[in-house]
Order: structure tokens, then sequence, then C-alpha cells
């Protein structure tokens, strides 16, 4: 099984400068990407141990997870320049 790393700054290269800077000035935009890439990283590790993918807590966490992309990456698209 592939274990894809869906870290912020890999999935969005173009954002990776803005990312970095958002981390350290916008408390929120700090708080969704460290809740973000730990849940991330649950992910990661459940696939690892290669959970049944029809385990519900588990599409709950990757539907979460997939919210949290979408409402960072409106963040990051939407920062002005």
């Amino acid at each position: 099984m592939s274990i894809s790393d869906h870290a912020l700054d890999k999935d969005f290269p173009e954002y990776k400068d803005l990312i970095r800077e958002l981390r350290g000035s916008d408390v929120q935009f700090k708080e969704l990407s460290d809740h973000y890439d730990k849940l991330d990283k649950s992910i990661r590790g459940l696939e690892y141990r290669e959970v049944p993918t029809d385990d519900t807590h588990f599409m709950e966490m990757k539907k979460e997870r997939a919210h949290l992309k979408d409402t960072l990456y409106t963040k990051l698209s939407n920062h002005p320049i």
C-alpha cells in the first residue's frame, strides 16, 4: 500500500513560503495547520498498519483532514500578496 504524505507544503508547494509565514504570524492558521499535521500523521500511521479502509472512525478522520485542507487552502489562496 502506498502511503501518501499530505503535508501542506508538499500538496501546495507554490504556497510553501506563505505557509511558513502564516504559521508564524496567524494564530488561527497555525492552530488549524498544526491540527491538520497531527491528523495527517495519525492517518498515515493507521494506513501503515493497514487498518481497513471501511472503518467508520478512520473515514471520519479522512473527511476531517479534507475539510481542514480545504479551509487552509482557502486561507492561502485568499491571502493578499
